[in-house]
Formats: C-alpha cells, structure tokens, sequence
C-alpha cells in the first residue's frame, strides 16, 4: 500500500471542503486504500460524506487537528488504531426477520431436509458471516427453536461473525432497544425477550432470552483473513 508521503507527493486537489477538518483527495485516496486492503471494503468517491462524517469522530476522540494526521497516526499506530478505523466505516444495516421470506423458506423447506440429512448424527450449523448487531442470527435462532426447542438430542448452532468488534459485542449482550422491534409480532417478542428493566412495556430495552441465545455463537471475523472454522456448514 502507498503510503501517506507518498500519495501526497504524486500530486494534491484542493480539499472537498471547507469544514472543522477538510479532507483531502490524498486524505480520502490513503482511507480507501487502507479499508481495500484490511478489509476489502471499496470506497467509491461517493462514500465521501460518509467516510467524513465517521472518521471525524476518531478524529476528535484522538484530539487530534485534521485528517492528514489522522492518516499519519494510522501509519504509525497501525495495531492499536485499525479496529477503531475499521469499526468507523464499516455500514451495519439489519433487522429482525429482515427479507422474511428467506426464514419463511429456512423453516418449512431447508429444515425439513435437514432433519433428514442429519437424522444419524443430528448436528446442524448455520453461519451469519456478516452479522451486524445480531438481528439476523437471533432470527435464525428463533426459526431453530421453532423445530428443536422442545426436542432433546440434537446439536444446532449458528456462527455469527462479523468485521465490526462493536456489533459483535452488541449481539453477544443481546439487547435491543424497544424501536428495533416495530413491526415484529407481540407474540414473539414477548415469547423470546424479555423486558430489561424487568418488566413487559412498550417503553425501554429487551434482551434475549437465554432459551435463545444458547443457539448462538458471537465471533469477530474478518472473512479476508483465515478462517478458523474446520467443520462444514448447512445454510450461510
């Protein structure tokens, strides 16, 4: 990868603004470069005001001047701050049940033949490589609980994993905040959360319930790196 020095030397455009801390064409050039390398992320120029509006926050945090420094700290810190970068600018868009169909043929059509397919050693594992806050693998697992949760016997898993530290500590923890359910069915709220202040309202935060959460495995991964999973699994 180019360095900073040398992406400014190749030549320099005037900044795309003027705000607290301008960024520049090498500015924005050494930040997509970087996130291609580390993470595979590609940064087209319209991420522009994206990338501005998150990396200032480290920016600040760090207390340092402008993104030309903030570049040059990547640099130099490149171990202590790249979890910090790559947690900035990485896009985590989930929902409960989001694409409903996709669970709705998971439960009557994949597991059914899962069932078959593992009759002898029951063990099923699901990966949700890319899984954000945790919507999605607590969805799967409440798909899962639907058939074995009141059947003994079998060992189904799901792997969840995700590039973002931040996010896979937010779906280890398992809670959510009451807006995050809008539009999902009261019943299942109610059968598999439970209110964090103690009680069912409709104000506050949720966490999973445990009968849920045993399904699940939160991992940091990033899928340009190598895989430390050896078994096979049935659904990604």
């Amino acid at each position: 990868m180019q360095t900073m020095k040398a992406i400014q030397a190749a030549g320099e455009k005037p900044g795309f603004d003027k705000r607290e801390f301008p960024m520049t064409d090498s500015d924005f050039t050494f930040i997509r470069r970087l996130a291609k390398e580390k993470t595979g992320i590609e940064l087209g120029d319209h991420k522009k005001e994206m990338i501005y509006s998150r990396i200032v926050r480290r920016i600040r945090s760090l207390g340092l001047p402008s993104f030309r420094n903030y570049c040059e700290y990547l640099e130099t810190h490149t171990d202590a701050e790249l979890t910090n970068f790559v947690n900035a600018i990485t896009t985590n868009l989930t929902a409960f049940f989001r694409e409903p169909h996709h669970f709705e043929f998971l439960e009557k059509t994949v597991i059914p033949e899962l069932k078959v397919n593992h009759k002898a050693d029951k063990r099923i594992r699901i990966w949700s490589a890319g899984c954000s806050t945790g919507e999605e693998p607590y969805s799967l697992a409440m798909t899962l609980h639907k058939t074995f949760g009141s059947v003994t016997g079998w060992n189904t898993k799901v792997l969840a994993t995700d590039l973002d530290s931040n996010v896979v500590a937010h779906g280890k923890a398992g809670v959510y905040s009451s807006d995050r359910f809008n539009g999902l069915d009261s019943r299942i709220l109610k059968k598999y959360f439970t209110s964090y202040g103690g009680d069912q309202s409709n104000s506050g935060s949720y966490v999973a319930n445990d009968e849920i959460k045993k399904f699940i495995t939160f991992n940091r991964l990033n899928l340009l790196s190598e895989w430390p999973m050896k078994g096979k699994f049935d659904v990604i």
